[in-house]
């Protein structure tokens, strides 16, 4: 057994980190150097389980030393290799530690980073904990005022709700991807928002939620004279019009074939129910209309 085998090493360490009779003080630095360079034989050996744990170690040691930044590095470490080995929940608790260590650093870059990792890794395994990592993504660069690196992130949501079939919180993630980039000033980044929020509504069949999703939207300059804009309207008049033909001919347009894959999807299926149904609801509206004019007089 060599100095060099990551067993000896691994033992070595814990040895200097356990108190007793003759050792009153742990000495957590040399220990962290020894876990991480058993970590790292222990990764190219592809002895993942025994990786994870001294990595683990490692960042616990750095923690002692009031070094959150190394700890971090070594948490995320720890997370690869659960990622390694399909323990997906370590895979989310590993990631959101380093994140909170490198907030501590008051590092919001590669601690909303350290959760999208946690997120893509978690996409097939565990979505609903994916998505949360997402958002929880966001939340930190949108606290730091750094909304357009964040732009891939809400689209990486929304795409995991719609796989999700969760088509509602989907539109709230593109929504907020839309104001997001209003603060940015990313004009076009804004208008595929918004129209791709009032096609996931459209998709699920809900005209008066598309509607005012529309109607919110146009209180936006860049909204207001966009190609998104003529394709959303064009898309609710054929809807109020009962025209499947034009809404088939809407979703094939080119503006909406450069929307996201998943906007695209859905907008080939339009339209997704009857029609009629709808147009009967607006009559009813344009009535309730005529009544309320009639009673003001």
């Amino acid at each position: 057994m060599t100095s060099s085998d990551p067993e000896k090493l691994m033992a070595k360490a814990d040895k200097m980190t356990k108190l007793s009779f003759t050792r009153w003080n742990a000495d957590w630095k040399n220990a962290a150097v020894l876990y991480e360079q058993a970590g790292i034989s222990l990764r190219v050996g592809k002895h993942y389980e025994k990786a994870k744990l001294a990595f683990e170690k490692a960042s616990k040691g750095q923690e002692m030393l009031s070094s959150p930044w190394d700890a971090a590095r070594h948490m995320e470490s720890a997370a690869a290799m659960a990622k390694e080995i399909g323990s997906w929940n370590e895979v989310a608790d590993f990631y959101r530690r380093a994140s909170e260590l490198y907030i501590e650093c008051g590092r919001s870059q590669p601690a909303s980073d350290a959760v999208a990792k946690g997120a893509r890794a978690l996409e097939e395994s565990l979505p609903e904990e994916a998505v949360n990592l997402y958002i929880n993504a966001c939340d930190i660069l949108e606290e730091d005022e750094k909304e357009q690196m964040a732009f891939d992130l809400y689209r990486a949501a929304a795409s995991v709700y719609i796989k999700l079939e969760k088509y509602e919180d989907a539109a709230t993630v593109l929504l907020r991807w839309g104001l997001a980039a209003d603060k940015c000033n990313a004009k076009n980044s804004q208008c595929k928002a918004y129209l791709s929020a009032i096609i996931v509504y459209l998709y699920i069949h809900d005209l008066k939620q598309a509607e005012q999703c529309y109607n919110d939207c146009l209180q936006t300059d860049a909204f207001m004279g966009s190609d998104q804009f003529r394709s959303a309207s064009k898309l609710l008049s054929a809807y109020r019009e009962g025209d499947t033909e034009e809404i088939k001919r809407v979703g094939q347009s080119s503006i909406i074939s450069n929307l996201d894959h998943v906007i695209i999807r859905l907008a080939r299926k339009l339209p997704t129910g009857e029609l009629n149904a709808f147009q009967a609801g607006a009559a009813r509206e344009e009535e309730g209309d005529e009544l309320d004019e009639d009673n003001l007089v």
